[in-house]
């Protein structure tokens, strides 16, 4: 790969790990787009450059838009073998979190195992630990989407010590989310007031979703609703207006404020 061309991808990840989704994904597709340089890889480096901007859209929101143009790029990276094989299990993975946004859960678990699986045949090659937990998060947000919240409360328990940034942000829901779902309300609003992850703009809202929702099993109206308004104000404010998560909090929201404390 040229050497121009690594400093454009490094530029891109940076601006992605940053948040800064909408920027990231159009100076990936410019470089998807653009004429190849000396020395380069043309196919590499347009996969590289397509899949930061398939994972910029989808940390935005726009996972349901983007779904089509991922199936592509993974059909294309099927050829690929050796260690380059990582670039295919990290597109599958954002495919996995798109399920997830979506509800289709049962896919997405399949999903996430299958990537799990591809991780050991390639551990001896490369570096697998970031996809892995990747897809480690997308599973235990799949067994929770399921109502296998004891399953999902074990990964994210054994996960959580070794993540960071937004991977950490995530499992840390899940397994707030799992406390919830059991319906430990106390245990899980403790461990969401235990620490708040730094996940950045891609985890806006998350936290204070299962914030709410302890809270509100616990009887605490007034201030899961407050809560809950935190959350959609987050997400409105740095997320894509399709992002599944605004209309999760939109709809907690009107379930605290029409249907009233639960019953204890």
């Amino acid at each position: 790969m040229a050497s121009s061309q690594r400093v454009a991808l490094d530029r891109v990840q940076g601006l992605l790990e940053a948040g800064e989704f909408e920027q990231a994904e159009a100076e990936a597709r410019a470089l998807a787009a653009s004429p190849r340089a000396r020395g380069g890889d043309p196919g590499l480096v347009s996969w590289l450059a397509r899949s930061l901007a398939a994972g910029a859209a989808i940390a935005h929101g726009r996972g349901a838009e983007l779904l089509p143009e991922v199936e592509t790029l993974i059909t294309e990276l099927e050829r690929t073998a050796g260690a380059d094989r990582q670039l295919l299990l990290a597109v599958r993975s954002n495919r996995a979190a798109v399920l997830v946004q979506q509800d289709r859960y049962t896919e997405a678990e399949a999903e996430a195992l299958d990537i799990l699986r591809g991780t050991t045949r390639i551990a001896h090659l490369t570096r697998m630990w970031r996809v892995e937990l990747s897809a480690l998060t997308n599973l235990a947000a799949a067994l929770n989407g399921q109502g296998r919240h004891e399953e999902a409360e074990a990964i994210a328990r054994g996960n959580l010590p070794q993540a960071d940034g937004p991977a950490a942000a995530f499992l840390h829901r899940a397994l707030v989310g799992s406390l919830n779902g059991q319906s430990r309300h106390e245990e899980a609003l403790a461990e969401a007031r235990r620490y708040t992850p730094a996940g950045g703009r891609t985890a806006s809202g998350t936290l204070e979703i299962v914030t709410a929702r302890a809270l509100y099993g616990l009887g605490r109206r007034d201030e899961a609703e407050a809560t809950a308004r935190e959350a959609l104000t987050a997400c409105e404010q740095s997320l894509h207006p399709a992002h599944p998560r605004i209309k999760e909090a939109r709809t907690l929201l009107t379930r605290i404020t029409t249907e009233g404390p639960t019953p204890e």
